[in-house]
């Protein structure tokens, strides 16, 4: 790789784009638990333990509705074999062609190995319209595709297509430019792993763009572009945290085993 001897006249030319360096804090959805003292307690009904399970037992939940979760989540994400041994098993019908799974993922596992030029390529064998009618993710796709050539040390490729393909639509969108500009300010640094955008050399930042395509196809095939079941597990979070307000009773803190606590007295 020519990326030593490279750099310095990156760092100039890295000027252009108007680059200073930034960070983010990544925000993210956390369940909190409402401290309760023994004076705040005592003033909230106490629901006891026995009492929430036979509240619970009264509520009746089809199976068939149960298994419609379970098949819109592996639809969703797209484990294609799981939902077709799962439609054989429950007889659970699925509400999109499952053949159509298989090249989404496809799609989806190009750009999660850095693969953009043919995942754009699958995309619009898939349907064009995908990217014509979206900029916002196209742009980010050829952001990504900017990131790869960083990553693999093609610096002087990197700026001419940051030049050729982006630096244009950052000029008609503001936002475009400023994530322009952090993708850009990687080749000002050395140790890119460690500097201010550092994140976007990161794996996650692979997936982020593969999700946000994956949605999509999936909205382009009039299907839900998220999985029902994690929106269920916020609501049950949020109706958790409204409750802690009016009573003490047994919380779910355990969300994969759905066990219930003893109500705090």
């Amino acid at each position: 790789m020519r990326v030593g001897v490279e750099r310095r006249r990156v760092s100039c030319r890295v000027e252009d784009f108007g680059v200073e360096g930034e960070s983010k804090e990544k925000g993210g959805f956390k369940q909190s638990n409402s401290a309760m003292g023994k004076g705040e307690s005592s003033s909230k009904k106490v629901i006891t333990k026995e009492e929430w399970e036979k509240k619970l037992s009264e509520v009746k939940i089809m199976k068939e509705d149960m298994n419609k979760l379970v098949m819109n989540f592996l639809v969703t994400e797209g484990y294609v074999e799981a939902a077709e041994k799962f439609q054989m098993e429950s007889g659970t019908q699925p509400d999109i062609d499952l053949g159509t799974i298989t090249d989404r993922m496809a799609v989806r596992k190009a750009v999660q190995c850095g693969q953009v030029e043919d995942a754009i390529e699958k995309v619009n064998d898939l349907n064009p319209e995908i990217l014509d009618t979206n900029p916002q993710l196209f742009f980010h796709l050829q952001q990504q595709r900017l990131i790869e050539l960083i990553r693999s040390g093609q610096v002087e490729e990197a700026l001419e297509f940051a030049q050729e393909e982006l630096a244009p639509r950052g000029e008609e969108n503001h936002a475009f430019l400023e994530e322009l500009e952090r993708t850009v300010a990687l080749l000002a640094f050395e140790d890119t792993v460690n500097c201010p955008v550092g994140e976007l050399l990161d794996i996650s930042q692979r997936q982020k763009t593969a999700s946000e395509l994956n949605a999509a196809i999936l909205t382009s095939q009039s299907h839900e572009k998220d999985p029902k079941l994690p929106s269920l597990l916020k609501m049950l979070i949020w109706a958790q945290n409204q409750l802690d307000e009016k009573a003490s009773y047994p919380r779910i803190n355990d969300l994969v085993n759905a066990t219930l606590e003893e109500p705090v007295t």
